[in-house]
C-alpha cells in the first residue's frame, strides 16, 4: 500500500486509485462519491497519473473506464455511486455533455441511472468568478445570440444491480438539514419523533428539500480549507464539493457505521462528511499537498464529532 494515514474511522491513502483500488475486496463499499478530475477542464497536478492531463476525451475515457469498472466491482448490490460533474465548456459558447458519457460509462458496468441533482450556482457570482464574457449584462446589449448559462452542477445517482442485503433505513426520519433554507418554527418540536412517522412534519420538510431534482439551496461556499494545498500549478482549481451536498448524499444513501469512499479524495470532503455523519471513510488522493490537507480536515472532523457528539452541520436550532 502508499502512504496512508488508518484509523478505526477512516482510511486516507496518497497513491494513485489505478494501483489502489484493486486491491480493496470485492462488494465492501456502502457508498461511493466523488467528482472525476475531467481533462481540460482543471488543472490539478502534472503528474502524467492525472485524469485531468489526459491528451484527449478517448484516453480519459479509457482511463476512467477502469475506475468505474473497480467501483462496479467494490460496491455492494443494489448500493449506489453519486459523482459530481457538469457539462464542459468547449470554446466558442460550446459543451461537451460529460454528465451524459459519464451515464453510459457506469451503464456499460451493470450501475444502473437512477437520478440527478442539479445543484444551482447563481450567474452573478459565476461572472465575477470566471469573468466569462457570456455572462455579463454587456453580452445582452451587444447580442444577446452569445449569452452564457450559468451552469448548474449535476449529481448523478447509480444504482448497482441486485438486492441490498441492509436496509438503508431512518426509523426516526432525518434529523439535520444542509441547506440555507430557514426551517418552519412550528415543526421544530417534531425533531427525532417517535411516534407515527406520518406525523413526523420536521422530516418530512427536509425530504421535500432532498426529493426535488434541482437543489437550489445548497450553501455554495460551504467547503472545507483548501487555499493551503494549491501550489503554483493549481490556477484553474475550483472550490471542492460542497459539504451540504455531501451530506445529504452520505445521510440518504447510507447508515451509520457504514463505509463511504471516495476514489478521487482532494482535500478531503467527501471522507469528512462521512466522518462527521457517523460512517467510516475511505479516501485515495494522487496529489501530496491535497493529501496532506485532506488528513488535516479529516482530523479535524474525528475531533469535532467527539466533542459535539452530533454532526457539525447546521440544522434549524442552531440557526
Amino acid at each position: 500500500m502508499a502512504e496512508s494515514v488508518v484509523t478505526s474511522n477512516y482510511a486516507l491513502y496518497l497513491g494513485d486509485s489505478c494501483e489502489l483500488l484493486p486491491q480493496f475486496p470485492d462488494e465492501s463499499i456502502h457508498l461511493s462519491v466523488y467528482s472525476p478530475p475531467f481533462c481540460g477542464l482543471y488543472h490539478y497536478s502534472s503528474s502524467e497519473r492525472d485524469l485531468s492531463n489526459c491528451r484527449s476525451r478517448d484516453e480519459f475515457f479509457e482511463h476512467y473506464a477502469f475506475i468505474v469498472e473497480q467501483i462496479a466491482r467494490l460496491t455492494m448490490p443494489g448500493r449506489l455511486t453519486a459523482v459530481h460533474c457538469m457539462d464542459v465548456p468547449t470554446g466558442g459558447g460550446n459543451l461537451f455533455d460529460l454528465p451524459g458519457e459519464i451515464i453510459r460509462l457506469h451503464e456499460r458496468f451493470g450501475m444502473r441511472f437512477i437520478a440527478r441533482h442539479a445543484v444551482w450556482k447563481e450567474p452573478l457570482g459565476v461572472r465575477l468568478r470566471t469573468m466569462a464574457k457570456g455572462l455579463a449584462h454587456k453580452q445582452i446589449v451587444e447580442d444577446s445570440s452569445l449569452c452564457d448559462v450559468a451552469g448548474a452542477d449535476y449529481l448523478l445517482l447509480f444504482r448497482k444491480g441486485g438486492t441490498n442485503p441492509v436496509p438503508i433505513a431512518h426509523p426516526i426520519g432525518l434529523l439535520h438539514y444542509a441547506g440555507e433554507r430557514k426551517m418552519p418554527a412550528d415543526i421544530l418540536p417534531f425533531r427525532g419523533w417517535t411516534g407515527n412517522q406520518i406525523e413526523n412534519r420536521y422530516s418530512h420538510w427536509i425530504w421535500r428539500q432532498y426529493a426535488s431534482a434541482f437543489w437550489d439551496d445548497v450553501r455554495i461556499e460551504r467547503v472545507l480549507p483548501f487555499q493551503e494545498a494549491r501550489e503554483a500549478d493549481d490556477e484553474k482549481h475550483v472550490h471542492p464539493l460542497q459539504l451540504d451536498v455531501i451530506e445529504r448524499v452520505i445521510v440518504l444513501r447510507s447508515n451509520p457505521g457504514e463505509t463511504v469512499l471516495t476514489p478521487f479524495m482532494g482535500v478531503g470532503s467527501e471522507v469528512y462528511g462521512a466522518v462527521i455523519n457517523g460512517r467510516k471513510g475511505i479516501g485515495v488522493e494522487l496529489k501530496a499537498s491535497y493529501f496532506k490537507q485532506a488528513v488535516m480536515n479529516v482530523k479535524g472532523a474525528l475531533q469535532e464529532r467527539d466533542r459535539e457528539q452530533a454532526p457539525l452541520f447546521a440544522d434549524a436550532e442552531s440557526v
